[in-house]
């Protein structure tokens, strides 16, 4: 693979509705670029249910994995989840929990970038740190401003606010990217230091 190539690998990050309404763009956008990324694409707008939903996956797949999350949240902290969401199948528990991110994520404007860099969805996700706030290490954006907890969250009928997201993988970020960005809204541009750098 050419040095090249090494350094176009490109992620997805989105500032959510929280993160836009307590004013953590820019220091978002400021441990990124910190980082040595660079953003060859950024836009804010107010995503449609439909985009979201393309976005955050309803395949059953998906839907049992999130239902089994909040099943072993449920169980961690000993509640009665048939008592407190109405059944324990987490196919049914995750279609919930999947209309509640949709309805967080169209709630108010969010800002889509493209991040691009070495190793930049691996990057990324340690800059924004784990999914779960109380997780989530000092340091990382989640870290430092994101105090949520699952079960409250579940109990206000409402995904988990942790402010930003981060594409998982190479392929997940492939597939966002396209799904938020056309091509010609993607830049390429150098960084000022990338010869001394890498």
């Amino acid at each position: 693979m050419s040095k090249l190539l090494l350094k176009e690998e490109r992620t997805l990050v989105i500032v959510k509705p929280d993160g836009v309404k307590r004013g953590l763009v820019g220091e978002i956008i400021r441990r990124i670029e910190q980082r040595g990324l660079k953003i060859v694409a950024i836009e804010m707008i107010e995503a449609s249910k439909k985009d979201l939903a393309k976005h955050y996956s309803s395949a059953d797949s998906n839907l049992r994995a999130m239902g089994e999350k909040t099943l072993a949240t449920y169980e961690k902290y000993g509640f009665d989840v048939k008592k407190e969401m109405g059944t324990n199948d987490p196919v049914k528990i995750g279609k919930m929990v999947h209309g509640w991110i949709v309805d967080f994520m169209a709630s108010g404007p969010i800002v889509k970038m493209v991040v691009q860099g070495l190793h930049a969805v691996e990057m990324v996700r340690k800059i924004t740190g784990g999914t779960m706030p109380s997780q989530a290490e000092m340091g990382t954006v989640r870290g430092d401003y994101s105090v949520d907890s699952p079960l409250l969250a579940n109990a206000q009928k409402r995904p988990v606010r942790n402010i930003v997201h981060a594409s998982g993988n190479a392929a997940e970020a492939e597939f966002e990217i396209k799904l938020w960005f056309s091509p010609k809204d993607i830049h390429a541009y150098p960084r000022a230091e990338e010869d001394i750098m890498f």
